[in-house]
């Protein structure tokens, strides 16, 4: 029993021991920290500022502390409401503390041990100083007990008023505007001395993030709300009284005009700045040094920028739509190349500064092709048939749009197209480049609400909410989306299926040359590359969007392919157009950022313009590219996939004799005869298995009734005759109609050089007249001839597949579609 205790007392002898030598150790260490001459208080370095260039690494977009403003006031000549605003927010104890903390120091530790959140942090306003002026931003340690004890110490040499003087005098309030008194100069045109108690709780709220709570950033109503907490915090504190609060809540603040200084693509540096500030922090963007290399390209920048607000001005004057926005990404690797947010970035009229392309709006019929990609994800087709027609898509309404029971009259559903015409049986070609509504609906129904959103999501969509959130509108663009996200997610289209998350910024190095930051890409497939191929086609299919857009609009382009999809919301506040090639992508929007409806036109005429312009700019710099084709649609399908929409009962005749077809009766002259059995296609398709069998009750779906009584009453104002089958069969394509061709030559076994010129001669017998004769080497296809004698020539070298030993084949082809073939032997030497 003595030996256990004499060995536990010499157990906390030897930790004892330690911790006393740790504890000397620290005392040491601390007491070599050193305080710099407090005139280092006043003096900021501005050498090692943040620079921000385009893609080249030679044009200058921003430097960030250009023309540093700062003027430090003496402590009288900074309004109270200021002081009492920044402690309340920042450090409510800090004319009690000795420069910590220990309450906040241990919420802090507490905070990052567990993951939680508190709105106030472990820093107070004299570890603030201590931290900005003499230490570095890294986050360590030994760092932080740095801060603690040179706190503790600034504490004992300088009075709380100096040290909150310096605060004030060094709070950042975004690019080169430092302290309180520039700020209040620069927001409100009025000395640091004057500001009223609401605008003091603004210049507490802004250092905190200086680009985020920017009064001329897209986050004004964080600000505000930061605002309000910051009066919140002096009432509850008593630094105000209640009237002085219930004032200060109701007064309107006017911020000034942010004024025009040497900034290039101003909008896009402001996104630059928000995103190195989340990252890096406000201090070290303003003094380490960082050379940005971004992904813009300055050259279409400016081509932008002119085009945007020469049309935002015109449409200002024809649309009553005052302001737009462009933003363009290059789909291959998701850089963005330029970035518009308003027609002028200092154009305080319309708050210019606000950057639309971040901001979140309707988009219209630009959201339909994500629905039309998740329904051919699912196997329906671009020539799958639906019905233009008004329908209810209400259930709890009966199939004319009346309410059933105690259903609410306006909870009924039936949509109109823009045009408010209906065209009947229609493709899903034609819906999607006619932007028709109700076939869009439709599909929707069919696709799934669910899965379209993930297909949206997938692609880039990231802003919208769950599938219980929406309704059918959602195809119509019922949900918010940012032009950049949007213009990012068409790129998926562009790129044929794969997506590159849309970057910023290529590089970044400090001032030692040394690269923090290069970016990477992770393509990712999120869409099949059939699926995408299609959409591509329809949207670049000028001939099936003619009824809507004419024959010569601005989203037709002669010598190149280009996709575009407009948009529009129902109640005429956005206005859109997305278009692309394999390698550019640009969206634009127009409209009024305080969302007050433009004159009832479209996006056809309103934006359309606007995007054509920049286009005709930019393309002339990118190489031609083509989109890849889709695959044919199989005739082996149901024929409501194939564009047949009068029913499944049908003959197939030949064209030419008007006789049942039959195996030689050639495809150019067949033609299906369907005998009318007119129905909606949820009459032929289950759309949880649209390729499986004909549904046995049709009427199981909910949708059904509502889809198929509007088919049903148009049929009744249509003439579909009856065909009357023939019993006779195709006799003009039989095997004693069809031409003779004999090879004169080359002869059978001739051997010719490899670069000797071979002349093909024929005879032939034909009941028709010959209309072509194709040729063929090694069943490679080399060329045709339309005129008698049909002499053709070509030289064995010019062929790829040459052998030594070949066959030539000839195809004749007769004036009503009848062929035979013959073929031949001959050598080539080597």
């Amino acid at each position: 029993m003595h030996r256990a205790k004499r060995h536990y007392k010499k157990i906390l002898i030897y930790i004892f021991s330690l911790g006393f030598i740790g504890l000397g150790i620290i005392t040491f260490w601390i007491s070599t920290f050193k305080m710099p001459d407090l005139k280092s208080f006043e003096e900021r370095s501005v050498s090692q500022s943040t620079k921000i260039y385009d893609r080249t690494g030679e044009i200058l977009l921003f430097d960030l502390n250009q023309n540093l403003k700062r003027k430090v006031v003496p402590f009288d000549q900074i309004s109270t409401y200021i002081k009492n605003a920044a402690i309340a927010i920042e450090d409510v104890g800090f004319y009690t503390h000795g420069g910590i903390e220990i309450k906040a120091i241990i919420r802090a530790v507490l905070t990052n041990l567990t993951g939680a959140s508190y709105s106030q942090g472990g820093s107070t306003i004299t570890q603030q100083v201590i931290k900005n002026s003499l230490l570095t931003s890294k986050k360590a340690v030994s760092r932080k007990l740095k801060e603690w004890f040179l706190a503790i110490k600034l504490e004992q040499v300088m009075t709380k008023n100096e040290i909150l003087a310096i605060y004030l005098n060094e709070s950042p309030y975004g690019g080169s505007i430092y302290g309180v008194e520039e700020a209040a100069q620069t927001f409100f045109g009025k000395k640091a001395a004057s500001t009223t108690l609401a605008e003091s709780a603004y210049l507490a709220a802004i250092p905190n993030a200086p680009t985020y709570y920017s009064p001329y950033g897209n986050n004004k109503d964080k600000l505000d709300a930061r605002k309000n907490l910051v009066l919140d915090r002096m009432l509850e504190n008593k630094l105000i009284t209640d009237t002085e609060y219930q004032k200060a809540k109701k007064e309107i603040v006017v911020f000034q005009q942010k004024q025009a200084n040497s900034i290039k693509a101003p909008h896009f540096v402001d996104f630059i700045r928000q995103y190195l500030e989340n990252k890096y922090g406000d201090k070290s963007i303003r003094e380490d040094g960082l050379k940005v290399i971004t992904t813009l390209d300055y050259s279409l920048q400016a081509k932008a920028e002119e085009t945007v607000k020469k049309y935002a001005f015109e449409n200002k004057i024809n649309f009553n739509a005052e302001n737009a926005a462009l933003v363009a990404i290059d789909p291959k690797n998701g850089q963005i190349l330029t970035m518009v947010g308003s027609r002028d970035y200092f154009d305080k009229e319309i708050d210019g500064n606000f950057n639309v392309t971040l901001a979140h709006r309707q988009p219209g019929s630009t959201f339909k092709p994500f629905v039309y990609a998740t329904a051919f994800n699912k196997g329906y087709t671009p020539e799958t048939i639906l019905f233009d027609l008004p329908t209810e898509f209400q259930t709890t309404c009966d199939p004319k749009g009346k309410p059933l029971g105690d259903t609410n009259p306006d909870d009924c559903y039936m949509p109109e197209n823009y045009d408010s015409k209906y065209l009947g049986p229609i493709t899903l070609r034609e819906a999607l480049a006619q932007s028709r509504n109700i076939p869009s609906i439709k599909l929707l129904y069919l696709a799934g609400i669910k899965d379209s959103l993930n297909t949206a999501r997938n692609m880039g969509i990231s802003s919208l909410g769950d599938a219980n959130q929406y309704g059918l509108t959602l195809v119509l663009g019922g949900g918010e989306v940012s032009p950049l996200e949007l213009t990012s997610a068409y790129g998926v289209f562009a790129n044929a299926g794969i997506r590159n998350p849309y970057v910023s910024i290529l590089k970044i190095e400090n001032s030692k040359g040394e690269i923090l930051e290069e970016t990477s890409y992770n393509p990712e497939r999120v869409l099949s590359e059939e699926s995408a191929n299609k959409i591509s086609d329809i949207l670049s299919d000028n001939v099936a969007r003619i009824p809507a857009y004419g024959n010569n609009s601005p989203l037709y382009f002669a010598d190149r392919p280009v996709a575009a999809k407009t948009g529009t919301t129902n109640d005429f506040r956005d206005v859109w157009i997305v278009g692309y090639t394999p390698n550019l992508v640009v969206g634009a929007w127009g409209g009024n950022n305080n969302n007050s409806p433009i004159d009832k036109k479209v996006a056809g005429m309103v934006i359309a313009p606007l995007w054509r312009a920049f286009m005709n700019e930019a393309l002339p710099s990118f190489p031609k590219e083509y989109f890849s084709p889709p695959e044919p649609t199989s005739q082996e399908i149901k024929p409501v996939f194939r564009g047949v929409w009068q029913g499944y009962d049908y003959f197939t005749i030949d064209k030419i004799s008007g006789k049942l077809a039959t195996n030689l009766t050639p495809a150019e002259t067949k033609k299906d005869v369907y005998i009318p059995n007119v129905h909606e296609i949820l009459y032929w398709v289950d759309k949880n298995d649209p390729h499986g069998p004909v549904p046995e009750n049709p009427g199981d779906d909910r949708q059904f009734s509502h889809w198929e009584y509007p088919v049903q009453q148009w049929l009744k104002t249509q003439y579909l005759p009856t065909p009357v089958k023939p019993t006779n069969y195709d006799d003009i394509h039989t095997v004693t109609r069809s031409p003779i061709i004999n090879i004169i030559t080359p002869g059978k076994n001739s051997m010719f050089d490899h670069n000797q010129k071979i002349t093909i001669q024929v005879s032939y017998q034909s009941t028709y007249q010959i209309s072509k004769l194709d040729f063929y080497v090694n069943n490679n296809y080399i060329g045709y001839s339309s005129v008698a004698p049909f002499l053709f020539s070509f030289t064995p070298s010019d062929i790829n597949s040459i052998n030594s030993q070949n066959t030539l084949k000839i195809v004749a082809t007769d004036s009503i579609y009848n062929k035979s073939q013959s073929e031949v032997i001959f050598g080539v030497l080597e």
